[in-house]
């Protein structure tokens, strides 16, 4: 396989793919806490990356809140910057080829996986070009 670039990083809704989406590539949860109402059984995984979502306190601060957005993005962002081994366990898997990142928000706008995206595309593309 090739690594992926991205445009090989996908989000997917755990409650979607309970519904019948099917995600492309390797499946990484990306939640700190399972994906309530969802049973481990009915959410097939590559991964769970638990260490790649936010702290239990930026998520608490951030509340879904879409009007702290921006902030928490900048926050996020500055502890993805911080946690080398949960990027760098994201990346691996991102390295291998296509994968989707599994979040269990309700707000596809507004979600952590988004940010995260974001990063681990800008950290291939920086690879890339070295």
């Amino acid at each position: 396989m090739t690594a992926a670039s991205a445009k090989d990083i996908h989000l997917c809704r755990a409650h979607d793919i309970r519904a019948g989406v099917r995600p492309i590539g390797a499946r990484l949860l990306v939640d700190r806490l399972w994906p309530r109402g969802i049973a481990r059984a009915d959410l097939p995984l590559d991964a769970w990356l638990k260490d790649a979502a936010p702290s239990p306190g930026l998520r608490v601060w951030y509340g879904h809140d879409p009007a702290k957005w921006a902030e928490f993005g900048i926050r996020y962002r500055a502890e993805l910057r911080e946690n080398s081994d949960a990027v760098e366990s994201a990346l691996a898997w991102c390295r291998k080829g296509p994968v989707s990142l599994i979040y269990a928000g309700k707000d596809t706008l507004h979600t952590h996986a988004l940010v995260l995206r974001d990063h681990l595309a800008a950290t291939l593309a920086k690879e890339k070009a070295q």
